[in-house]
């Protein structure tokens, strides 16, 4: 879907309009997941980092659930196992280490990586747990080899500021980071491990988010807090974040990894028009007497009325399809045409069950026979009535039922029958909980994975329980950064421009600018721009240009710009000994020149300018205060330079 339908399916929408999400009894929440900052990994000592070149080897898994400790399957699990998925690891040997392949027991817990995770909570308010125990997540998608992922729990209870209410933080955890997924057809998928196992933190917040528009500001408000913080990874794939939303009467439906904040608004409100749909489809089935309890739905084999190809053709079967059924259900009559997302019927949810879980992802992979010569579904290429009668009289369907193809290898269309019927038997009572992706057109939705359990959770043996100590609390509290909304009110009480007080207070130097600002007598708005927009307007050019930039530590920037303050270099000289250092040279910041080496260099300037003059006398003083400043490389001061030329030109 193009830029220009998005805006038109969004447009006019007042996303924070609380009245109409009110009345739906829209509730949202977030899980904002972020790699830490840190040189290794959370169970091992494997580097962190990423890598675009071939792997040094290849593994091939098989995932299968295991028993929680109450002895429950959790149904994620039961969901993945269905897939029948071979996963094949791509491996590099600097980045992967026998952990990570559960081959080995987890090394201990990285404790750089523990610290960041405590001084988040406490950013966020929340209470510190008195002993980190590592439990396991199941994961049987095949994102984790070891088909679990190590987390914990560090923080709860905890708050953030947000206009004249608190958002509640329900729990700040550390956990390990899954792979990057490759390729995904069919029994097959390929996953990277170079991500594997970097430290992350998944913050989780409580449905406290009233409308789509304010999902999308505590998402970003969260995501500053994280980025003051200096503690964590920026970049393409370094953050994630999950979106939960319910309306009243529905469970909640996580949309998974929302790749950018102002997709919260319209995905969130789809979301909730979907649950609304669903909930009206419900009603519709009752109304015709069909309930969960009372529900009729059977399948039968009907490949043989399959063997003509033009017949395969007019319904977008493939020709030599293995096995073919056809699953009747009962008084469904119309109701697969129920609209539920934007040019999306509820025919889409059965597709999306088939696609996943049954691995059948050649789309349209079902076909629907709903008595109709119009209005057709999506993928209802048609299909000659003679074969249609045939096989309603073969499945008993009557005219009020309706009829769902799905063909492929024998045992796929087996799975696909089943989750067919499985999820219209749900639409009869429930909106199950479920897992969904988002669609290109970021605003409508498709299935992924039904939501885990609480049955997923269980202790990991292999790792001792971590205290934490009031000491190590102490001695982060001492270090701790200020959130943002601290840093902003500090930052406009030293004068600088808003657009400069929203870059700084999140910006990786902010540690580095309030200990310069408090330490040494530069301007603070010449050194923010310094540090925000020089820095930013330097590497790019250098990165334009295909050449490397140096980015010196803190101590090194302190250091130079303690020069540049006790030498008063001018800003101009500031810059090109700024460029410089990060050109890897050893420049530093030089003192303007003197009086008689100024005018010095404005005669020189009118020398070149010999008999020229432009239209208008401001016109050359600007031509010639710029020659003065090139020839002495930005030492000069403009203001002074072009009063003793204004005087040279009388």
């Amino acid at each position: 879907m193009t830029t220009a339908w998005h805006r038109k399916l969004t447009q006019g929408i007042d996303f924070n309009d609380r009245e109409f999400y009110g009345a739906l009894g829209f509730q949202c929440g977030l899980e904002i997941h972020q790699q830490l900052d840190t040189g290794k990994k959370l169970f091992c000592n494997c580097p962190v980092g990423y890598r675009r070149d071939d792997p040094d080897a290849v593994i091939l898994r098989h995932m299968r659930p295991t028993l929680s400790e109450m002895g429950t399957y959790d149904g994620t699990a039961l969901m993945e196992f269905k897939t029948r998925k071979q996963v094949i690891y791509q491996l590099y040997r600097d980045n992967v280490c026998t952990y990570e392949m559960d081959d080995t027991p987890p090394f201990p817990v990285n404790q750089e990586a523990l610290d960041y995770a405590i001084e988040i909570a406490l950013m966020l308010n929340c209470q510190l747990v008195d002993e980190v125990h590592i439990t396991r997540k199941q994961y049987l998608d095949g994102s984790i080899p070891t088909g679990f992922q190590r987390t914990a729990i560090i923080g709860v209870n905890g708050w953030i500021p947000y206009r004249e209410r608190k958002i509640q933080i329900q729990q700040l955890a550390l956990e390990e980071d899954a792979c990057r997924e490759v390729d995904d057809q069919g029994h097959t998928i390929w996953f990277r491990t170079d991500r594997l196992s970097t430290p992350l933190v998944e913050i989780v917040t409580k449905p406290d988010m009233k409308t789509p528009h304010e999902a999308a500001e505590v998402d970003e408000l969260l995501g500053r807090l994280l980025r003051a913080s200096g503690r964590v990874r920026r970049g393409i794939g370094t953050v994630r974040q999950d979106v939960n939303v319910s309306i009243s009467g529905a469970e909640r439906v996580e949309i998974k990894g929302v790749p950018r904040t102002p997709d919260i608004r319209p995905l969130t409100h789809y979301e909730a028009l979907r649950q609304k749909a669903l909930l009206e489809l419900r009603d519709r089935l009752h109304d015709r007497g069909i309930t969960p309890d009372g529900f009729d739905g059977t399948f039968q084999d009907v490949t043989p009325f399959f063997q003509d190809p033009e017949e395969c053709r007019r319904c977008g079967i493939p020709e030599g399809a293995e096995q073919v059924k056809a699953v009747n259900l009962k008084g469904w009559r119309d109701l697969l045409r129920h609209r539920t997302q934007p040019g999306i019927t509820f025919a889409a949810e059965l597709a999306g069950r088939v696609r996943v879980i049954a691995c059948l992802d050649n789309m349209p992979n079902i076909h629907v026979l709903d008595n109709q010569t119009e209005g057709k579904l999506p993928g209802e290429l048609g299909i000659s009535i003679e074969v249609e009668e045939q096989i309603r009289k073969k499945t008993g369907a009557g005219e009020m039922d309706t009829l769902v193809l799905v063909w492929g290898p024998g045992e796929d269309v087996e799975t696909g029958t089943e989750e067919i019927i499985t999820r219209a038997r749900e639409a009869a009572g429930f909106i199950p909980q479920e897992t969904r992706q988002h669609m290109a057109d970021k605003c409508r939705t498709d299935f992924e994975r039904i939501l885990p359990g609480p049955d997923r959770m269980y202790p990991d043996t292999d790792s001792a329980p971590v205290a934490i100590t009031r000491d190590r609390v102490e001695r982060i509290m001492a270090v701790k950064a200020p959130n943002p909304w601290e840093r902003e009110r500090e930052y406009r009480a030293l004068g600088l421009p808003e657009h400069l007080v929203r870059q700084m207070a999140i910006h990786p130097r902010a540690r580095l600018f309030d200990r310069i600002a408090k330490e040494l007598s530069l301007n603070p708005t010449s050194l923010a721009v310094a540090l925000v927009e020089w820095q930013k307007a330097i590497k790019r050019d250098r990165l334009g240009k295909g050449l490397t930039v140096h980015n010196p530590d803190d101590d090194q920037f302190h250091d130079f710009f303690k020069k540049a303050g006790d030498r008063k270099t001018p800003r101009r000289a500031l810059y090109n000994a700024l460029e410089r250092v990060m050109d890897g040279e050893q420049a530093e910041p030089q003192a303007p020149l003197s009086p008689e080496e100024e005018d010095a260099l404005c005669r020189e300037a009118l020398d070149h300018l010999g008999e020229t003059r432009f239209k208008a006398r401001e016109y050359t003083l600007d031509y010639l205060v710029g020659k003065v400043i090139a020839l002495g490389q930005g030492r000069v001061r403009p203001e002074e330079v072009r009063k003793k030329l204004n005087g040279l030109l009388d």
